[in-house]
């Protein structure tokens, strides 16, 4: 398919993704290049000081709830269930891009972890994590994982109210979880922040493919369907 007969909707879609993607791309830059001449704890240290200014037993409880559903295990059992779901309403395309959405995010996180070889802060650590820090695997996971859930829900949705509630409901749960590693003393801010940078690259690059790919089957099999009339 040229160029020339890509949708005006696609074509927007893809021309913001690349100023995000160089938007979240340069913010990661600039903070790994930070990291490297050890700068970044000018900036943590005060936040840290502040978020866990407020520590007290019943927020810690609930800072953990929010990094217990931004965890590896319950990202993969909200996985599972979310692809049967998609797959039983022939979403297969939106199924294959969750996964390798998910899957591929893990994998660039620990990569890299493994580069940057970032020790975990030691500031009034309240539970115990292991490995190294920079950036967030949760914070990383939570943006790419509910990020793409969140999309698919407002595709899913008819209704304008539930489609903003998702999106409220999805950046909600982003920005809790990556609070709640800074709250429990895992993880510093740049790590969050680095976390939010690179997941939003892959979950960009992932949501532009997918874009790409419906639009290309759609005018293969009916030109000028909709998205949701004909997604698979």
């Amino acid at each position: 398919m040229s160029i020339d007969k890509l949708s005006k909707p696609l074509v927007r879609f893809v021309a913001s993704s690349v100023v995000f993607l160089s938007v979240f791309t340069g913010i990661f830059i600039k903070l790994a290049d930070e990291l490297r001449e050890q700068d970044l704890y000018r900036f943590d240290y005060p936040i840290i000081q502040l978020v866990q200014s407020y520590i007290d037993p019943q927020l810690t409880g609930v800072m953990k709830f929010f990094t217990f559903i931004g965890s590896g295990k319950v990202i993969v059992v909200l996985l599972i269930i979310s692809m049967f779901l998609m797959v039983r309403r022939k979403k297969n395309w939106e199924a294959v891009f969750l996964l390798t959405a998910a899957s591929g995010g893990a994998l660039f996180n620990l990569l890299l972890k493994w580069h940057f070889h970032r020790i975990r802060p030691s500031i009034h650590p309240l539970i115990k994590e292991t490995g190294y820090s920079f950036p967030s695997g949760h914070s990383m996971e939570a943006i790419i994982f509910y990020g793409m859930l969140g999309y698919f829900l407002c595709l899913f949705f008819e209704s304008k109210f539930l489609q903003r509630l998702s999106v409220m409901g999805a950046t909600g749960i982003i920005l809790l979880v990556g609070l709640s590693r800074i709250y429990l003393g895992v993880h510093y801010p740049s790590d969050v922040l680095a976390a939010y940078a690179a997941g939003g690259v892959w979950l960009i690059i992932c949501l532009t493919g997918l874009k790409i790919i419906v639009e290309v089957r759609q005018q293969n099999i009916r030109p000028g369907g909709g998205y949701r009339k004909n997604n698979n």
